[in-house]
């Protein structure tokens, strides 16, 4: 392992493990985990499903908009690598999505033509409860080292300990609400992204990436940013002004 990948790993570890002390946004947690997931393993993206108390799995996170689109045609179609991981409580793994063609035809289909090629899902998993699957998605044919695929387990392990850090985390109905208020927040951060990209004429992506930058810029919970959006506390206007600020300014130079 490089030193700076070392780095790139730590600093997941210390963000995950924060939250198991500090007051944390959970749907902010959880995109971070999937875009730790992107940048550090042999992937390009990642998404997130977790399940409600009737065990129905919902998007709440993805490192990219194409990768959030095939996880939800995953749970439209009621069919994918995801799915199957979260029924097994297993990880599955395809080194050539054309290979499974039979088995997920549609999310096959899907998968290849927004340029997947290979999938690998994980079980988000607590004790003998699993919450969802964490899905990872590659432009290469391929398996992921042995090395790829622990540190994929260990940060869903530790990212599921966060979601229920609560004393009771055993206990169903705690886990329950803790997902139920996951799903909750996962919904205004999707109307706050469509508002702010239809006010600045933005991608999806860009519209999360100046919520988040916003929030991380005034130490404020994502969740709470994108409330606020919704209800017009925060104007949009306020948010895309202070990316082109944020922009503009210098940038400091490194120590010698």
């Amino acid at each position: 392992m490089s030193a700076e990948r070392e780095r790139q790993v730590t600093r997941a570890f210390v963000s995950l493990a924060n939250s198991l002390v500090d007051r944390f946004d959970v749907v902010d947690l959880l995109d971070g985990l999937t875009a730790d997931c992107a940048r550090l393993l042999d992937v390009e993206s990642a998404g997130l499903l977790l399940a409600d108390h009737r065990g129905t799995l919902h998007l709440v996170a993805a490192s990219s908009e194409r990768t959030r689109n095939l996880e939800l045609l995953q749970l439209q179609r009621d069919q994918g690598p995801c799915l199957d991981c979260y029924r097994a409580g297993a990880p599955v793994s395809v080194a050539d999505l054309r290979t499974a063609t039979a088995r997920w035809p549609r999310f096959v289909a899907a998968a290849t033509q927004a340029g997947f090629v290979s999938v690998h899902a994980l079980p988000m998993r607590l004790r003998d409860t699993v919450l969802g699957a964490l899905g990872l998605f590659g432009t290469q044919v391929g398996t992921l080292s042995e090395d790829d695929l622990s540190l994929g387990q260990a940060l869903a392990h530790v990212a599921s300990v966060a979601i229920v850090q609560d004393k009771a985390a055993t206990d169903q109905i705690v886990i329950n609400e803790q997902l139920k208020g996951a799903l909750s927040s996962r919904v205004v951060l999707e109307q706050a992204k469509g508002f702010l990209a239809q006010r600045g004429n933005l991608g999806m992506d860009e519209a999360f990436g100046r919520l988040r930058t916003y929030a991380r810029d005034h130490n404020l919970r994502l969740t709470d940013v994108a409330r606020a959006v919704v209800a017009r506390e925060i104007p949009a206007q306020r948010l895309l002004d202070h990316a082109a600020t944020r922009a503009s300014r210098p940038r400091r130079a490194k120590p010698s």
